[in-house]
């Protein structure tokens, strides 16, 4: 199964009540979860490797697992609260208030890492689950420790939630230096201070430079292929990012190139193929309100 490591929360979305009064609706959410239902649904060996409550929120995104075909018996259970994402729009743009003391995600320990699981053939990591401590150490743990399985990264670095500047770059730094696929922004790289170039001199074997509406540009040591964005009505952006992440990663497995000596050797035909894929899946989200990624039937 392709594992998808991070944080799984819920996102208190700005409503009004039956009685005109303020009110916040909860969604399942968090980029790595997201990622995880995009893969199942695609039809893809999808895991879910996070810290989860056993209030009632947990139950609700074991719920959401369970009906998009995500494997979630790895996750470490506690009475822990989920961690809880509240967002209010100002000028249409979201701010987020975090309550995330203590979680049942935040406090993963290197102990319950899966490191010598079977079953486990490729590792995603991502989002702001790489910020905060200590279940970052404990995913770069994990991803240090991956082996022979490869390794996806999407950083997509938030600099609001950033407490500490140089323990995040110093960690991700080592994450990167191991990734086999990076998945990164213009904002991204630039935070960082780096090229596509200079993360393949690190190690990785494919970096894919998301560009919004002009698509995605695929980087190897052989060269680079743009894979045009889909035409389509935007309602929303939320998880498109981390549906395309899931489309790559299906369609590498689909095409037999999900391990790192594939990887390495890949033509830029298979990889586009690939992407287009992803594309085409986050084309599908952005048509629709929220992180709602589709179904493989819908493509």
């Amino acid at each position: 199964m392709i594992l998808c490591c991070g944080e799984a929360l819920i996102d208190m979305l700005p409503r009004e009540s039956a009685g005109g009064e303020p009110a916040f609706a909860p969604y399942a959410g968090g980029a790595v979860f997201n990622t995880a239902i995009a893969l199942g649904r695609l039809g893809a060996p999808s895991g879910y490797f996070g810290g989860l409550s056993s209030d009632l929120f947990g139950r609700m995104l074991v719920a959401e697992l369970e009906a998009s075909g995500v494997d979630h018996h790895f996750c470490p259970r506690s009475a822990r609260p989920t961690t809880l994402a509240f967002v209010t729009l100002t000028g249409g743009h979201a701010q987020y208030a975090f309550y995330d003391e203590n979680t049942a995600g935040r406090m993963l320990t290197e102990a319950e890492l899966p490191l010598q699981a079977p079953g486990i053939d490729a590792l995603f990591f991502g989002g702001i689950s790489l910020v905060s401590e200590p279940q970052a150490e404990s995913y770069a743990a994990f991803c240090a420790q991956a082996g022979d399985r490869p390794v996806m990264i999407d950083p997509n670095i938030r600099p609001g939630f950033i407490t500490d500047e140089a323990r995040y770059r110093a960690r991700l730094e080592a994450m990167l230096g191991r990734a086999d696929i990076v998945k990164v922004s213009d904002e991204d790289m630039d935070w960082l201070g780096t090229a596509p170039e200079a993360l393949l001199t690190g190690g990785a074997a494919l970096v894919a430079v998301t560009r919004g509406a002009e698509g995605v540009d695929l980087v190897t040591r052989a060269g680079t292929r743009r894979v045009a964005a889909r035409r389509v009505t935007v309602v929303d952006t939320v998880g498109a990012g981390d549906t395309f992440n899931a489309g790559l990663l299906a369609g590498l497995h689909k095409a037999g190139l999900l391990s790192r000596q594939a990887l390495a050797s890949a033509p830029l035909d298979a990889l586009e193929a690939a992407a287009e894929l992803g594309v085409a899946a986050a084309a599908v989200t952005v048509g629709r309100a929220g992180a709602n990624p589709p179904w493989a039937d819908e493509l």
